[in-house]
């Protein structure tokens, strides 16, 4: 019994009170004074710490515990340490191991050294390496002098650190910090470099800020040696939750040789982006309490030319096609379940023009709407929609425009409900009322004043059969709609402008774009529209094909009695291959008006798109007006393994023989790190004193992507390196 007890006994050592104690698991202990011998194998359990060793010294007196031989360290499951000798002061808190192995066991980084002293939650760690590689044979490595780690907060410091890709040097810093984990700190970002023959050296370093849990603040200083320096800026901030926004500003100088040397407009380049989100404004900032949905959302964007956009960062080219021109707008709204109140702001800024004075803006846009609502069950419905634009701009004419809706709608259903009908009454009115100065260009043409309203009359009658089989099941529906013209009165602006403006064969007319720009009535005629659709669909519910004819009957253009025929198809061909197509028939000219198809392929690992775009309005080509539209968009990507991924892209636009974009590269993934290399051309806008509205570039750039895991983040978009050739002819 005695003998049992020795080898497995257990000692329950009191430290300074009876809340630090620790225990000691061994087959062998003995013990003389103060000192504690354990041997055979040894557990040490100690608060959060759980330690084993071969053997282990314990001194009651001065509360040193040492181990030896395979030491291991596990804390509060949240990293492991391990070396050959430990020695740990209980009461003083210190910890010190030799040599020292310490793995994280989140993010799987290890850090590797000769020894490490620790005191609280800090260590100090002397000459090593890190790595979040296999440790066996790490792909890459970080060396430095020295290094301390907070555990708690698991932010590491590394001085003097040289990096290594196997065993070749490739970069140095005097320090460099990071997180173990996703915690939101200060600190410095991943930067980014770049070569351009034209603009020099790129460097961009983000400094990242982050002082509390409800905003942060991102500044990405960069330069271009041969082109000049900038700074961009976003603040980020969620102030209730509900609501959310960011703030965003840049400036960019150009250096005097290149700003004369590429004719630039702007030798300063700066502008804003503010956007914002509520969910509950109404309830919110007025203390209400009101039942209806209320939202704000804000979306605001300025700045002086379209380079704002181009130097945000050296990778735009693959991030995005520069757009040329930018919508600023603020929507506001309540909604309840029978009424909607909303108000919009829409400001349009073309960063191709020099100044966008003559540009319209609609500031605001108020509407009112009431839901569809029902009479004599349900047989009788109604809605009510009333909107008012506000359309202006600082010279030339403007004006506020009305519209109001009122459809009202009887229907009922027949034979057993295989046959639905409806009448609907629809009541239309809009009214301008212009204001500001008159700068046309056409002899004798004046804005006035004017109302337009009208109503027509529209019958529809509808079927849908549904038919189930073994493997699949079919559903068919058609629809025949008559709409009729009825009583219409028209003064001012809609007198002078209505015929003209509705004959879509004027707009061949250098005219046409000045007298009409303010002219969005939709023309009503005595016609008949049919609609015929078709649904197919496996046993497990999935749409196999879904197919739509339509075909619109005129009654009063006797040249073109007939409309295009629409004919749509989107076909599954199996789980992997889908075909879209669909194409507008020209009668008059025996020709197909638009044809857009598009192909889809997803399987073994490979992911192609292609889509091709044919329009033809069949109007005379003009010096400003091309009739046709002939776009090619492709991209591939292609998963060989879990390691290897490749991806290509091409846009062209065969109508103006011009490429748009391309690009081609591949990216290597493995657990530790990803490496990629891309080839991109992209046509880019700028605005420049020469040459015309519509200048552009075409820039073609290689970029190199490094991603050292678990130190850099995945998928963030943005490359390490970049190298910006020549610029290519378009």
């Amino acid at each position: 019994m005695l003998k049992t007890l020795f080898l497995f006994l257990i000692i329950f050592v009191s430290l300074l009170n009876a809340d630090n104690k620790v225990e000691i698991f061994s087959s062998s202990i003995n013990s003389k004074g103060d000192i504690v011998h354990a041997n055979g194998g040894v557990t040490v359990v100690y608060k959060e710490y759980f330690l084993t060793a071969d053997r282990s010294v314990y001194d009651r007196k001065t509360q040193n515990l040492e181990l030896f031989g395979h030491v291991r360290l596990k804390h509060n499951k949240k990293y492991k340490i391990l070396g050959k000798y430990a020695k740990l002061n209980l009461a003083k808190k210190e910890r010190y191991f030799k040599p020292l192995y310490l793995l994280d066991d989140k993010s799987d980084v290890w850090i590797s050294a000769n020894e490490g002293k620790a005191k609280a939650e800090m260590l100090d760690i002397t000459s090593g390496s890190v790595s979040g590689c296999d440790p066996m044979n790490p792909l890459w490595t970080m060396e430095f002098s020295s290094s301390d780690y907070n555990t708690d907060s698991k932010w590491l410091n590394l001085y003097n650190t040289r990096l290594y890709i196997y065993d070749i040097p490739v970069f140095y810093t005097p320090y460099f910090g990071y997180s173990l984990d996703t915690t939101r700190r200060t600190g410095l970002l991943k930067p980014s470099f770049g070569i351009s023959s034209t603009e020099g050296f790129y460097y961009e370093q983000p400094i990242y800020i982050a002082e509390q849990n409800w905003w942060d603040l991102e500044i990405n200083p960069q330069i271009r040696t041969s082109r000049g320096e900038g700074v961009y800026s976003t603040f980020r901030f969620v102030d209730s939750p509900v609501s959310h926004g960011e703030f965003r500003v840049g400036y960019f100088k150009e250096k005097k040789d290149y700003f004369l040397k590429n004719n630039l407009q702007n030798q300063s380049h700066y502008g804003f982006n503010f956007k914002y989100n509520n969910t509950n404004p109404l309830n919110q900032w007025f203390g209400l309490n009101l039942s209806g949905q209320s939202g704000v959302y804000a979306d605001i964007n300025h700045m002086n030319d379209v380079d704002y956009i181009n130097l945000a960062a050296n990778n735009n080219a693959i991030q995005q096609a520069t757009a040329t021109q930018v919508l600023s707008r603020i929507n506001l709204f309540y909604n309840t379940n029978d009424d909607y109140i909303g108000t919009y702001f829409k400001y349009y800024e073309d960063l191709t023009l020099q100044t966008n004075d003559n540009t319209l803006q609609k500031l605001p846009t108020i509407q009112y709407h009431h839901y569809l609502d029902t009479f004599l069950q349900d047989h009788l419905l109604y809605s009510f929609d009333i909107q008012s634009n506000n359309i202006q701009r600082i010279i030339n004419k403007k004006v506020i425009q009305t519209d109001v809706n009122l459809p009202i709608t009887l229907q009922t259903s027949l034979f057993d409900e295989y046959l639905n009908i409806s009448y609907q009454a629809n009541m239309y009115l809009q009214h301008s009322k212009f204001s500001g100065h008159e700068q046309t260009q056409i002899p004798g043409f004046e804005y006035h004043d004017g109302f337009y309203a009208r109503n027509y009359h529209t019958i529809s009658v509808s079927t849908q059969l549904t038919k189930a089989y073994e493997n699949f099941s079919h559903v068919m529906g058609v629809e025949v709609q008559y709409n009729r013209k009825g009583w219409s009165k028209k003064d001012g602006f809609y007198d002078d402008n209505l015929d003209y403006c509705s004959d879509f064969t004027n707009k061949a007319d250098p005219n046409y774009a000045q007298r009409c720009e303010f002219f969005n009535i939709s023309a009503i005629q005595n016609d008949t529209q049919i609609d015929f659709k078709q649904y197919f669909y496996d046993k497990s519910a999935h749409e196999i094909l879904y197919h739509r004819l339509s075909q619109n009957i005129s009654y009063e253009n006797t040249k073109e009695r007939y409309g295009d025929l629409e004919n749509e198809l989107d076909y599954k061909v199996t789980s992997f291959l889908s075909y879209y197509n669909n194409m507008f028939y020209n009668y008059k000219e025996n020709k197909f008006s638009k044809i857009f198809n598009q192909i889809s392929f997803n399987k073994y690992g490979l992911n192609i798109a292609l889509s091709h775009l044919y329009k033809d309005t069949f109007l005379p080509r003009t010096l400003t007006y091309t009739p046709y539209t002939s776009y090619f968009t492709s991209s591939v990507k292609y998963r060989y393994n879990a390691h290897y991924s490749y991806n290509a892209s091409y846009n062209y636009d065969i109508e103006k023989k011009e490429r748009k974009s391309m690009s081609l590269g591949f990216i290597y993934t493995k657990r530790c790190w990803d490496f990629g290399i891309s080839y991109t051309e992209n046509n880019r806008p700028v605005l420049t004193t020469v040459g015309s509205a519509n200048s552009s570039v075409y820039d073609r750039y290689i970029f190199l992507t490094i991603v050292l895991k678990p130190l850099m983040k995945e998928n963030t978009g943005k490359s390490f390196l970049s190298y910006k050739l020549k610029n290519a002819a378009k």
